[in-house]
């Protein structure tokens, strides 16, 4: 019976390694096409057939990226931009998914699945009235126009709710009774419990707002304000697109995105899987 479990175990695994792995390579490959693009010469990339290798490797694409345009400043900007939206989404998804899922009240459960309806609906169907917003406030080509509409995340509400919910309210009725406020509970007793899943929506909601692209589209005027994704678009002209530096430019901007999910894969996929899983 082991010795059948076994084999019938390496013949599921193997089926399994089989239907994911070209299915990997798939994801990965346009990757790799990506950065041996970026070593290739202006001629090597508009041959046909295309060829995978580059002829002759050359750095010349990552040199010219950084001095045709201020490609620091880009880098940043989002930098900027994607660490203080972060530290916002942190910020209100704790707190409104602690009222979510420890303050009894019909109208907030009410709230709350209106809230995460939002969830469905493009940011593209409601960009014009936050544009609006930011330009009466005299937030256009500045940093809190480009942070504003990053700050709430519907599914980071969602996700803290969901974890939240599974801490025993025995715990949080000991605190009211000692006089605890509301605000104490969620400093002292409910952050510390959130350390793994604050850290896990921090990698997502980075991700997240690092690869956007229509805001800072439309909230910029400068190329001082420009993030990475804006200065990709630099390098396509109207006649022609130099696609050995939009690839340098594009692995340089995708570089602390695949540094931060190999350094912490396992919370990003802990992020996702325990979402459906914790409260009810």
């Amino acid at each position: 019976m082991p010795s059948h479990r076994f084999r019938r175990f390496l013949v599921e695994d193997g089926i399994r390694h089989l239907i994911l792995a070209p299915l990997a390579f798939l994801i990965v490959f346009p990757i790799v096409w990506m950065v041996l693009t970026s070593l290739k010469q202006s001629a090597d990339t508009i041959l046909w057939p295309p060829r995978l290798l580059p002829a002759a490797p050359t750095l010349e694409n990552y040199r010219e990226v950084f001095l045709r345009w201020p490609f620091v400043r880009f880098f940043l900007n989002s930098l900027l931009v994607s660490g203080v939206s972060t530290v916002g989404i942190l910020l209100t998804s704790s707190s409104a998914g602690y009222a979510f899922a420890k303050i009894k009240s019909r109208w907030l459960n009410v709230i709350f699945f209106v809230f995460i309806a939002t969830i469905i609906v493009p940011f593209e169907s409601y960009m014009i009235p936050v544009y609006l917003l930011v330009n009466r406030l005299g937030w256009l080509d500045s940093y809190p126009g480009l942070i504003l509409p990053f700050i709430i995340m519907a599914f980071g509400v969602f996700f803290m709710r969901q974890t939240i919910q599974v801490i025993p309210d025995e715990l949080i009725q000991a605190a009211r009774i000692d006089g605890c406020s509301e605000f104490y509970i969620y400093r002292k007793i409910i952050l510390p419990l959130l350390s793994g899943p604050l850290c896990a929506l921090a990698i997502y909601a980075f991700l997240n707002v690092w690869g956007f692209f229509t805001w800072p589209l439309i909230i910029t005027m400068t190329q001082d304000m420009y993030t990475t994704e804006l200065g990709l678009a630099l390098f396509q002209n109207q006649f022609f697109i130099e696609y050995g530096l939009v690839a340098a430019g594009a692995t340089v901007t995708a570089l602390p995105l695949l540094l931060v999910f190999f350094v912490f894969q396992r919370r990003i996929i802990t992020a996702i899987t325990l979402t459906g899983l914790k409260g009810t």
